[in-house]
């Protein structure tokens, strides 16, 4: 009986390292039902969650949060690490009591954590400095260096690809809006290991302009900035799509699907890149459907969400598990069960499975929803359930 034990589970375990080295996605963990668990992670101080992520290739996380103080015009920002495995805040990197704020941009490269620090005078209204500070890695639990971005004061990071080696490669997209000048929308290339950075390019089509919330993902097989954007008018035209060559610095663009009348797509929510297969998902407002482009040959097609569903159920933030082949649509208000859902697809555009039960909508949302995966143990992190937003919830699939 002991000896068939053992066979059957050598079985399961050549099975499972055959498929991971196809890519095909694996089965859940054995006893473990697929959807929220009961671990919580709490913001040390009480103070709504100004981003997160978790790191890929370890096993912490890390969050902002701030919160104004009663009396004296400051507000109370921190940064803090925090275990995957328990949702225990282990440390806090950095708590200020000033007009001064952080926002964490998430985990680039190697276990990199990226946190943006807003920086305001005594007595000013808008920011006078944006520093930018890195844990590296995120399990020292604290800043170690300031991340030379070459941007100035004025400059809005809108996205970050949180690429954390995918392909073996630990470069990121970085789209910003230069909130002066001539008011353009760019994207670049770095790797935060080797601190090279490539030329910043900037997106003359206005369609790309910062009101209209732009999308960014990063190919690594082609070493190309993807970039969705829409007008979201009721009616409007049909998203574009910008592939941005990191090393040359080129464009190249072409024009998404356009949604059924009379309402159309509307603006771009969230976007994904499956740099194996050539793949970037997006999810549009209006019409509350999920889009997949073929990269190379500028073609799509379109899946609806589940469920009868409208514009209130649209899809938000979209992740890529490149391990499993997955891709993760946040759904805020869920068309598959009560609160928020997690609507898994497989490359294909097939619905996978529904994850129910969250409660993480963006009414209160300074940041929208975000979506944090790790793929090596099938589990991630979404914001929620307090309307507060002071809290992140752990979730397996």
């Amino acid at each position: 009986m002991r000896t068939k034990a053992i066979l059957a589970s050598l079985f399961v375990l050549v099975v499972a390292v055959f498929a991971f080295r196809l890519g095909s996605p694996l089965p859940a963990r054995a006893g473990r039902e697929a959807g929220p668990t009961s671990v919580i992670v709490n913001s040390q101080f009480g103070g709504q969650i100004f981003g997160f992520d978790i790191d890929q290739n370890g096993t912490e996380g890390v969050l902002s949060e701030a919160q104004t103080l009663n009396g004296n015009g400051k507000i109370l920002a921190a940064v803090e690490t925090f275990d995957q495995a328990t949702g225990q805040i282990l440390s806090v990197v950095k708590k200020l009591e000033s007009q001064d704020d952080f926002l964490t941009l998430g985990i680039v490269g190697n276990s990199v954590g990226l946190v943006e620090r807003e920086h305001e005078k005594k007595g000013q209204i808008y920011v006078t400095k944006r520093i930018y500070e890195e844990l590296s890695p995120l399990s020292s639990n604290k800043f170690t260096a300031k991340w030379k971005s070459g941007l100035v004061t004025e400059d809005i990071i809108m996205g970050v690809s949180r690429n954390q080696g995918a392909g073996g490669t630990f470069t990121n997209a970085i789209l910003y809006f230069e909130n002066s000048g001539d008011f353009n929308t760019l994207v670049f290339g770095t790797n935060f290991n080797t601190k090279k950075s490539g030329p910043h390019v900037t997106l003359t089509d206005p369609t790309f302009f910062f009101s209209n919330e732009p999308a960014v993902g990063y190919d690594y097989v082609t070493n190309q900035a993807v970039v969705a954007a829409s007008d979201g008018a009721v009616g409007g035209p049909a998203p574009q799509i910008a592939l941005v060559d990191l090393t040359a610095g080129t464009v190249t663009q072409f024009t998404g699907i356009l949604g059924p009348p009379p309402y159309h797509q509307g603006s771009i929510n969230g976007l994904a890149v499956d740099s194996e297969d050539g793949i970037a998902v997006t999810t549009t407002e209006l019409d509350a459907r999920v889009e997949f482009y073929n990269l190379k040959k500028q073609t799509g097609f379109a899946v609806t969400l589940p469920g009868d569903v409208g514009q209130l159920q649209s899809g938000t933030d979209v992740e890529y598990d490149p391990v499993n082949k997955l891709f993760f649509v946040a759904q805020s208000v869920s068309s598959t069960g009560p609160g928020s859902s997690i609507q898994v697809y497989d490359t294909k555009g097939n619905l996978i499975e529904s994850l129910n039960g969250f409660n993480f909508s963006n009414s209160f949302n300074v940041i929208g929803t975000h979506i944090g995966l790790n793929p090596a143990n099938r589990t991630g992190y979404v914001d929620g359930p307090s309307s507060g937003v002071t809290q992140l919830q752990q979730f397996t699939y």
